[in-house]
């Protein structure tokens, strides 16, 4: 394992979000979502490309909370733009659970 710094971690935003609308995304190479995310007035929304079709369906998404990580540029995944990286544990069988706040928390609190 990889050690960091103290003042590398405090460079990482972690912010909560409540997913908006998720899509299905059937260009991308492996399984895929298109999310629309609510980060609050601060950040707004925030859209990502998110790998998590084996536990979730779109219709479920649909304001759940998420954590993600909000200060990495914007990536391109095929025909879309990800600007966000919504988080997760990969399990063993490759599939990812959510991480997610658990109880209700403000759109855009940064985890602390």
């Amino acid at each position: 394992m990889l050690e960091i710094s103290w003042q590398d971690f405090e460079k990482v935003e972690l912010q909560v979000g409540t997913i908006l609308s998720a899509e299905e995304f059937p260009e991308a190479r492996r399984p895929a979502y298109k999310l629309t995310i609510d980060f609050g007035n601060k950040l707004g929304i925030k859209r990502s490309s998110a790998r998590i079709t084996d536990l979730y369906k779109c219709e479920d998404l649909v304001g759940k909370q998420i954590v993600a990580v909000v200060n990495f540029p914007p990536k391109q995944v095929g025909p879309f733009i990800s600007e966000c990286l919504v988080t997760g544990f990969v399990q063993e069988d490759a599939s990812v659970v959510l991480a997610v706040p658990d109880k209700p928390a403000n759109n855009g609190s940064r985890l602390a």
